[in-house]
């Protein structure tokens, strides 16, 4: 009998060392109040108007060209308007491709710079749960639903959240990611 009770001692003993711990983040929340998100967001739109800036800056002449053409066409003869109107109409294009270059040089850096954030927060993750001693965090948001019910308790948003941004905080990241300006057409 006292062989059997050690045995069950040392299933139990062995059973709680296997104990699995799970906790569940709301991955929007984080992403809502994490520093390096913020900051992201800021350059971004630090950049986008930046570019929008110097595009408005390169419309300017080709808006002035535009006004002067509506005012003198009707002195000009049929091949000259012509002239001018490809003229005008190679310089918009040249506008629009720049818009469109620049534009794609925003989303670029933008996905860059998420990619590193989801990145950057994964890692975290990773070391926190070691660290708290938790088996699986699960992440959840409103497009996965991959957390249908979790226990209150078991929601450890807010103490990421605060980990991560104090870790933020600490490091401070250098910006690595930078947008190249449009060339000017003349």
């Amino acid at each position: 009998m006292k062989n059997l009770s050690i045995v069950f001692a040392l299933m139990m003993l062995m059973a709680s060392c296997t104990q699995v711990k799970i906790a569940y983040v709301d991955v929007e929340e984080i992403l809502k109040e994490y520093e390096g998100s913020k900051k992201a967001e800021e350059e971004m739109k630090a950049q986008s108007e930046e570019i929008s800036r110097q595009l408005d800056q390169l419309a300017v002449p080709f808006q002035q060209k535009v006004q002067e053409y509506q005012q003198n066409q009707q002195n000009l003869s049929a091949a000259e308007r012509q002239k001018q109107e490809n003229e005008l109409m190679q310089q918009q294009q040249m506008i629009q491709q720049q818009q469109q270059m620049a534009q794609q040089q925003v989303q670029a850096a933008g996905q860059e710079k998420m990619d590193k954030i989801n990145s950057d927060i994964e890692d975290f993750l990773s070391d926190y749960a070691m660290s708290k001693g938790f088996t699986y965090i699960l992440g959840s948001s409103e497009q996965t639903k991959s957390v249908m019910y979790g226990e209150a308790s078991l929601d450890i948003t807010e103490e990421v959240i605060n980990a991560l941004n104090e870790s933020y905080s600490i490091e401070k990241p250098a910006d690595t990611t930078s947008v190249k300006e449009p060339v000017p057409v003349n």
